[in-house]
């Protein structure tokens, strides 16, 4: 019995990329994120589903206010160290995966840099419990945008007003 076999020969063509694959993250700087003492690099957005790519910088003793995941995300640490209360916690090289719909306070006493993909926006809260900010592709690109550090993404039709 012989399984599926890949091959280089076939009548297949592959076809051309519209924009290049590859794309050095380094030079893009910091740029603000949503709350004080966090930075992001916008890596891509998904239209479709309000989801992103980032990278994420936050600053030691920074404890992020309770926020809701509307899509999950799953981010690999590269930097420092991060997790929620004394049990579940990670440091450089753990896969983090938030699952949809988590409601959560993480922190990070040390700092921490992760690349991050959120499959759907966040939602971040007032006091009150009132909806403060959606944090979806929409808003990430606009924020990339103010700092002219979102040239390097393609946007298909729906976040820009062309």
């Amino acid at each position: 019995m012989s399984g599926p076999v890949l091959t280089t020969e076939n009548t297949l063509k592959a076809n051309t990329p519209h924009r290049p694959a590859f794309f050095d993250a380094n030079k893009l700087p910091w740029t603000n994120w949503v709350m004080e003492g966090t930075y992001f690099k916008l890596l891509n957005v998904n239209e479709l589903t309000g989801g992103f790519t980032m990278m994420l910088k936050v600053d030691p003793d920074i404890t992020a206010p309770v926020h809701h995941h509307i899509g999950g995300i799953e981010a690999y640490i590269t930097e420092g160290e991060f997790g929620y209360g004394e049990d579940d916690r990670g440091g450089v090289g753990s896969y983090i995966l938030e699952a949809g719909g988590s409601i959560h306070q993480p922190d990070s006493p040390g700092g921490v840099i992760m690349f991050a993909i959120a499959h759907g926006p966040l939602l971040g809260y007032n006091e009150d419990g009132s909806i403060a900010v959606v944090v979806d592709a929409r808003l990430m690109y606009e924020l990339a945008q103010k700092n002219n550090v979102a040239d390097h993404i393609t946007m298909i039709n729906t976040l820009t007003n062309k």
